[in-house]
């Protein structure tokens, strides 16, 4: 199973997800929900990668399925005049193909050679907090981490069926607002300096 998801969603972060949303019997909106909330991120990459050099419906398509994180770091950090249709194909379907074959690896050493460590469940969670902790300490913002746990607390209180789901559309809601408000109190503050 590991494999086939990577193969055919190739989303990253989704596919770890995935997992707990199949386990949970999740409805399928709420996984189409959340896959596109998660990787919208993808619709600002568009629109800088360079998807002109890609020949033909089939290979455009691809390469549009392809799309991930790295290999718009790897297309966009290049000389446009470097990239051919065949060295951005190539590129993706590296990545893609390097993807699966970790997770089939990974599946395999699950089942076999760590089939009896205990808590390996949690590794996973473990990632996730490591990250947030070395995000938190490159940009500390108490804010930010008060919104995002009310968000998974008043989540799993409320809707634990859809916990996730729940907390992410509050999490990204309180951003956007908290975004707005900013934007609004630095905007008189522009506007007198200009008159100045």
């Amino acid at each position: 199973l590991a494999p086939t998801i990577s193969g055919l969603l190739f989303a990253g972060s989704v596919e770890f997800l995935l997992i707990g949303l199949l386990a949970a019997a999740a409805p399928i909106a709420s996984i189409a929900l959340l896959t596109f909330m998660i990787n919208s991120r993808h619709l600002f990459y568009g629109l800088s990668f360079p998807l002109h050099q890609v020949r033909g419906r089939a290979r455009k398509a691809y390469s549009v399925f392809a799309l991930t994180d790295e290999a718009y770091a790897l297309a966009t950090s290049r000389d446009a005049g470097t990239l051919t249709s065949g060295r951005l194909l190539w590129t993706q379907f590296g990545l893609h193909a390097s993807w699966v074959t970790g997770a089939l690896t990974g599946g395999l050493a699950g089942q076999s050679l760590l089939s009896g460590v205990k808590g390996l469940g949690f590794v996973l969670t473990a990632l996730f907090v490591v990250l947030a902790i070395d995000g938190y300490r490159a940009r500390p913002d108490r804010t930010t981490v008060t919104l995002a746990v009310v968000a998974g607390v008043g989540a799993h209180l409320l809707a634990p069926g859809s916990m996730l789901l729940v907390a992410m559309t509050v999490f990204a809601a309180t951003l956007v607002a908290r975004s707005k408000a900013r934007g609004r109190r630095r905007r008189p503050a522009t506007d007198g300096a200009d008159h100045a």
